[in-house]
């Protein structure tokens, strides 16, 4: 059977182009390595990790927060055991939803390892080792990113004590202790859902800053937080050795600009370093596919320089987010049915899913200034904010960036509870090349913690009103 459009990888990226070339009247299949469509976000990253930042939150609140509120439960009993059964519930119900708009859409599924063996042909090998070739126009590759690990050092990543966030999503126990080895955004989310059920995390990160890449003024405000919440971050730290060390494990690092090493014991440790462009088996090389330190190389319409295959998400250059994959599988899809597809890099929001979020889109104050682009900046806390203060979520606060001469919007960064949701005022916003006065002279709902993006807005081109 030929097909116009074969997919490899069905996480968001893939998933959504195949829907969206089923949608443009392409004839459309699929190859999944996984017995569930959906990759590793629905499967062991966004999706089961966000069902146990919200589970543990709730703990922490009933624990913590609520007798605040004059509601008195006691001490709360955690049951891990059901914690799990919801995330193991919800992944179930995302999987299967995607599993029902493939078929809905009659978009016919392969399961196997998919390899390129040449322009239009894709051979699908599936766990018994029976083969069989696809004819296709066109070949979407969106295989996604595998864990990364520590450079430079070997680890045994066994995901029942030396753990990827796969298995930290597993643990049948609370540890008592845990090395977190990377303060990127994984290893803050997994770190801070054990930490609030009662484990003592300690971060290791190699950069002088969590969250690298982020708004500085963010990320020193963010430490502060996780401080407060009993979290041990060490900065310009190398690791340079993990192994096994009895029931646990031991972790020796070492400041980065030389000095004495340290050495950790804990329970679990969990690395979470990054992650990696997944090629492996797809025959990229055979095929005459290029690739640039791991990632598939591709021109602005998402081509490879092989005619007839395209490539997107996480095995290409951009930041790994499922919703930028998402967006690159639909402009795939409208490039290969004829249409103008287009993806705006400069608004594209990341998300931070700890208590409080962290979010942010477009440029930071530090990108702007090695850039040369004079800009001015607004900033408001959430302290002043009367909806913040009925729900004791007074912690962070709004930060807009904007072109000094024409206070079009060039960043906006919010550290704050419900930050994720806010962020997309200010992506449409950005999206229209809108101002700092757009935003400050729209009228917001009172009360709400959305006035506090406003009030931000209304001190970058003028004064806020609050504070």
């Amino acid at each position: 059977m030929s097909y116009d459009v074969v997919v490899i990888g069905t996480g968001p990226g893939g998933y959504v182009c195949a829907i969206k070339a089923a949608q443009l009247g392409l004839k459309t299949a699929v190859v999944e390595k996984r017995e569930t469509f959906g990759g590793t976000c629905l499967n062991v990253g966004c999706i089961p990790s966000k069902a146990l930042l919200h589970a543990s939150e709730m703990f922490e609140e009933a624990g913590h927060g609520l007798e605040k509120l004059g509601v008195k439960v006691g001490t709360p009993k955690l049951d891990l055991k059901t914690m799990m059964a919801h995330k193991d519930e919800t992944v179930k119900a995302n999987v299967d939803g995607v599993q029902f708009l493939l078929k809905k859409n009659k978009v016919d599924t392969f399961h196997g390892t998919g390899s390129i063996e040449a322009a239009g042909k894709v051979l699908v090998t599936n766990d018994k080792g029976k083969s069989e070739t696809i004819v296709t126009k066109n070949i979407v590759i969106a295989t996604g990113s595998d864990v990364a690990g520590i450079p430079g050092v070997d680890v045994d990543i066994d995901e029942r004590v030396i753990v990827s966030s796969t298995g930290a999503l597993e643990l049948a126990k609370v540890p008592k202790k845990m090395v977190v080895v990377g303060g990127g955004v994984i290893g803050l989310e997994m770190g801070s859902v054990w930490n609030r059920l009662g484990t003592e995390v300690v971060v290791v990160e190699f950069l002088d800053t969590i969250l690298g890449g982020m708004d500085n003024d963010v990320s020193k405000q963010f430490q502060r937080m996780l401080k407060k919440q009993g979290m041990v971050i060490n900065l310009s730290s190398k690791v340079t050795a993990v192994k096994k060390s009895g029931k646990g494990a031991e972790v020796t690092f070492e400041p980065v600009a030389g000095g004495d090493a340290q050495n950790i014991k804990a329970d679990i440790v969990l690395i979470a370093t990054g992650r990696r462009p997944y090629t492996d088996g797809l025959g990229l090389e055979a095929a005459g596919i290029e690739t640039d330190r791991g990632m598939v190389k591709i021109n602005d319409h998402w081509q490879t320089n092989v005619k007839g295959v395209y490539a997107i998400g996480d095995v290409v250059a951009g930041p790994m987010l499922a919703h930028k994959a998402e967006d690159e599988g639909v402009a795939v899809a409208e490039t290969i049915a004829g249409q103008a597809g287009h993806v705006n890099y400069d608004v594209i929001p990341g998300v931070v899913y700890t208590q409080p979020e962290v979010a942010s889109v477009g440029k930071t104050e530090e990108e702007l200034k090695a850039a040369g682009i004079e800009y001015v900046s607004g900033k408001f806390a959430f302290t002043a904010n009367g909806r913040a203060r009925a729900m004791n979520r007074t912690e962070g606060f709004v930060k807009f960036l904007a072109d000094k001469e024409t206070d079009r919007v060039l960043g906006v960064h919010i550290v704050g509870f419900g930050a994720g949701e806010m962020i997309h005022e200010a992506a449409v916003l950005m999206e229209f090349g809108g101002s700092s006065e757009d935003l400050g002279r729209t009228c917001h709902a009172h009360p709400t913690m959305s006035e506090a993006v406003r009030e931000a807005a209304l001190a970058t081109f003028a004064k806020p009103i609050h504070m």
